[in-house]
């Protein structure tokens, strides 16, 4: 029976496909928005633009709560789930057939780079009186600011790439590499038009879109990274435009949020007055897995190194303070230790979760984990917004140009001892040489910014990711970095599918 009414509903169906075939054909589909029908009003551009900022909410761990899985690749954690096969990488097991970050970072960033082109083409050819000069100009910007932000990821991972800044065809579909340097001029092209296209406002007062100052930290964060070569020694100049930047950025009217924990937490961070920029969540429908991946599943372990890291609260550091207790490694620590990391089970305010998933290291990501969800499991929504731009990385930006180009200054303690206030941790003492203030900078962006996915940019920039990363003493891993890694392969299906255009790292070759 069952199969004599398929024959039927089969025949009526071709029946009727036959008879209207023509028609049929010329249709656009009922139940979706096409291409044709779609561009045709500021509202459809509006949301196009929202697309374009949702994009970043996932793709290859390279935005969003994906970040603190590169903490993984560095000495600061342990991905007992290899997420984008952090393992491998680590262990030095990296080839163009890896897969993982090494294929992902690449898909994910053209795939977003893709829709900016979509939108920016459009845009340009639209004609319509409901969308004026001035506003044409800002969403250029906006859509320019994201786009510089994937091709900071490609310059970053494997730096030569190709450039593609329209929408791609068959006829074109096919690009070379470009050279680093053209990579890098491209980011700091779209970056310069979003700093001069953008409201001179903060973030907080622009509801969530790109303003000129989180352009301003974005392009500081590059130029940082293009500052030092390959013997980690610094470009003055490059230096000098990242500090100015970081000084604009410093008279905007941010400033750090006296708890620190409310830079992350849901429900104080709307109006925060250190958030430069960030990528936007709301549950149900828009949640993330933030709490179930590090307060349950633990997706990234803090190592002990990283947690011996954190001075105490005399400012002196594990072993050297008499206030060290092996016994009990948050009491009488920085407070950003107690804050950053759990031990043995998440504790906020007397809110406690036990993990479902083991503890390799003892320790646990707290920095991101909202008290008010426990117990985390799969059904927590959770929607705290990932905050790529914080006012505390550009002081410390600043510290660090400013350090590099004219020593230890006054303005260089400042600025790092404002950061430190902020935890009540004592002042630096005065008198440090340019050396020995350096080494307190990269102390301080490490227990700071831990697990907001700065880690490894900072190894890699400073060109101290081999000398750090080979000598990890207590990871669960064993850890190799090569010369090499600093730039890593193109994805092998990629360079398949060129038909011998691209050109993979020499490296690699």
């Amino acid at each position: 029976m069952k199969k004599y009414i398929i024959y039927i509903l089969f025949g009526s169906t071709a029946l009727i496909f036959s008879a209207c075939q023509e028609d049929f054909l010329d249709r656009n589909p009922q139940d979706q928005i096409s291409s044709a029908n779609f561009w045709q009003s500021k509202a459809d551009f509006d949301m196009a633009l929202t697309s374009s900022y949702g994009s970043l909410q996932g793709g290859g761990g390279i935005y969003s709560y994906g970040m603190p899985n590169w903490d993984a690749l560095t000495d600061n954690g342990y991905g007992q789930h290899n997420y984008w096969g952090s393992q491998a990488i680590v262990q030095g097991d990296i080839s163009p057939s890896t897969g993982g970050y090494i294929t992902d970072v690449y898909n994910s960033s053209y795939n977003g780079i893709a829709r900016v082109n979509i939108f920016l083409a459009q845009l340009s050819s639209y004609e319509g009186s409901d969308i004026d000069t001035n506003t044409k100009a800002q969403y250029e910007a906006e859509a320019r600011f994201i786009r510089a932000y994937y091709y900071f990821q490609l310059y970053f991972s494997y730096g030569s790439v190709p450039i593609i800044t329209e929408p791609l065809t068959l006829e074109n579909q096919i690009q070379p590499k470009s050279e680093e340097a053209e990579v890098l001029a491209q980011i700091i092209t779209d970056l310069d038009f979003a700093i001069a296209n953008l409201p001179d406002e903060t973030f907080a007062q622009n509801t969530g879109h790109a303003v000129a100052s989180s352009a301003q930290a974005m392009k500081a964060r590059v130029l940082m990274y293009a500052a030092y070569d390959e013997n980690g020694n610094p470009d003055p100049e490059l230096l000098t435009q990242a500090r100015d930047l970081t000084l604009e950025v410093m008279s905007t009217g941010y400033e750090l949020n006296p708890v620190f924990e409310n830079v992350f937490r849901d429900g104080t961070q709307e109006g925060n007055e250190e958030i430069i920029f960030s990528i936007k969540f709301l549950a149900p429908d828009n949640a993330t897995p933030m709490d179930q991946w590090f307060g349950d599943w633990l997706v990234v372990s803090p190592l002990q190194n990283l947690v011996d890291a954190y001075e105490y609260e005399d400012g002196l550091p594990y072993g050297e303070s008499p206030l060290t207790n092996p016994d009990d490694p948050i009491a009488n620590r920085d407070p950003r230790l107690e804050k950053t990391i759990f031990v043995d089970e998440v504790n906020i305010n007397g809110n406690v979760h036990n993990p479902s998933n083991n503890l390799p290291t003892g320790y646990g990501v707290k920095k991101f984990l909202s008290p008010g969800l426990m117990p985390y499991g799969y059904s927590t929504q959770s929607q705290q917004d990932w905050v790529m731009l914080r006012y505390a990385d550009v002081l410390l930006m600043y510290a660090e140009a400013q350090n590099e180009l004219n020593g230890p200054d006054e303005s260089v303690y400042d600025a790092i001892n404002t950061v430190r206030s902020r935890v009540d941790m004592p002042d630096l003492p005065q008198g440090l040489s340019q050396e020995e203030m350096r080494e307190r900078i990269r102390h301080e962006r490490r227990v700071e910014l831990a697990f907001e996915g700065l880690r490894f940019y900072d190894l890699k920039r400073w060109r101290i990711a081999d000398e750090v990363l080979n000598n990890v003493e207590d990871g669960v891993l064993s850890y190799t970095f090569e010369e090499r890694f600093y730039h890593w392969p193109l994805p092998q299906t990629e360079i398949d599918k060129s038909q011998g255009e691209l050109e993979q790292n020499p490296a690699y070759q």
